[in-house]
């Protein structure tokens, strides 16, 4: 199963270039080029990894980073800017970010932070599956 990545950055450009790259990766990458168009699009799709570009015209990542994390919280956000400010990256870690990269990142990089940030989400499912028939256990008193 690829991991289910969206793409949130207004530079379309070098978004849809991006998104190429990393499905050449076998991940499957939805672009989308705003902050409202990746708040929609998450009410529809479970993605797995939202990587999102920090400054964006209508709103901030960070902005942004709280929003998606009230909707969805088990999804892992990989934050990029390419204007870093350590105010902004313990801000979006303090709000839950996975992590934090420099644009251009490399493309490397961001395909094993994507793939480490997939593996956290795996556990904090399982985690809560296993909560889950836990408590049906106790509850039926197996």
């Amino acid at each position: 199963m690829k991991v289910k990545v969206l793409l949130a950055d207004d530079e379309v450009d070098f978004a849809k270039t991006l998104a190429e790259r990393l499905e050449m990766r076998n991940l499957s990458v939805t672009p989308v080029f705003s902050g409202k168009a990746a708040l929609e699009i998450i009410e529809e799709i479970d993605f797995d990894v939202i990587v999102l570009d920090v400054l964006m015209p209508e709103t901030n990542g960070i902005d942004l980073l709280r929003e998606i994390k009230e909707k969805t919280p088990l999804t892992q956000v990989i934050m990029l800017t390419g204007q870093a400010t350590v105010k902004n990256a313990i801000e979006g870690m303090k709000l839950g970010a996975f992590d934090f990269l420099l644009k251009p990142a490399d493309i490397d990089m961001l395909e094993e932070k994507i793939n480490d940030a997939y593996g956290i989400k795996l556990r904090h499912e399982e985690r809560i599956r296993k909560a889950q028939i836990d408590s049906i256990i106790k509850e039926r008193g197996w």
